[in-house]
């Protein structure tokens, strides 16, 4: 099996590769070396934020990597102090700034901030769609919304995001928001995908490695990829960063497929917080 990324395809006709390398808590001097590393390893997806601070130094690891622009799928994502439309448009122009790029393949609201913002984030939404409809971004979607944020964009809003990118991890298998996304054809990203490192040590977890003949890590990722969601693993370790990258040259069969997913502990399983009550805005 070649140690290819696959591409999934999103319901407005863009693809994105399974596979990509998170910059979340990546220390700004530090980041353009690790994204440097991962291109030069074979990624060619990058996830940022706006919150993270190191969007510059995403776009500067890109333009230095020689590749082309359109090799590399990067995603950012909306402050949470900036759900008022004009400040949204705004924050989406200083994302392209600091990337030094001319437009984005993906770009989500952070979080739906319920509580927040008269727990209006529709209207943020549609300046999503506004800047889908000008061009500066290929993908809309969210990050960390709930079933019912997702319903009430379904009701009142035109375009269906693209992607939801969420917490998930064999802890916590997220799988209530999961299976809404699926049925709405909108495709989950697992963020936390080993769960801050928490599961590498788990006795089924190391008995499927040394089954398999792969790390703990590799594990989990390939675990991941099998129920089709998007994953970005993060690490600023140049080995680690490559065997991450080496998922698509093994498999899991069904029985270690169905004990990973046995290890979920539902809501208790969570690492990060409840997007229900989440209202953190930077100062």
């Amino acid at each position: 099996m070649a140690n290819t990324v696959p591409d999934i395809s999103l319901n407005d006709g863009n693809t994105i590769p399974q596979l990509g390398f998170g910059v979340f808590q990546i220390e700004p001097k530090d980041t353009a070396t690790a994204v440097g590393k991962a291109l030069e390893v074979g990624y060619r997806h990058i996830d940022t934020a706006e919150m993270y601070g190191n969007e510059a130094e995403v776009g500067q690891a890109v333009r230095t990597s020689g590749l082309d622009r359109g090799e590399v799928f990067v995603t950012s994502k909306l402050n949470n102090g900036f759900h008022r439309p004009d400040d949204a448009r705004k924050a989406f122009e200083s994302t392209l700034r600091e990337l030094q790029f001319d437009y984005l393949d993906l770009f989500l609201i952070h979080w739906p901030l319920p509580t927040l913002y008269d727990g209006d984030y529709v209207s943020t939404w549609k300046v999503l769609e506004e800047l889908r409809r000008d061009g500066l971004v290929r993908s809309i979607g969210v990050s960390n919304f709930q079933v019912a944020h997702l319903e009430r964009l379904a009701a009142e809003a035109d375009v269906v995001p693209a992607v939801n990118q969420i917490e998930a991890h064999p802890y916590f298998g997220n799988e209530e928001v999961r299976a809404y996304d699926k049925a709405h054809n909108i495709v989950t990203e697992a963020w936390s995908p080993i769960a801050q490192g928490k599961v590498l040590d788990d006795p089924t977890i190391v008995d499927i490695a040394q089954e398999v003949s792969h790390t703990p890590a590799q594990v989990v990722l390939r675990w991941h990829v099998q129920r089709g969601d998007v994953v970005f693993p993060k690490s600023t370790t140049p080995k680690r960063i490559e065997e991450n990258f080496h998922i698509f040259d093994f498999e899991l069969d069904d029985a270690a497929m169905d004990r990973i997913t046995n290890l979920d502990k539902g809501e208790a399983g969570r690492q990060g917080p409840n997007p229900d009550t989440f209202d953190y805005v930077p100062s």
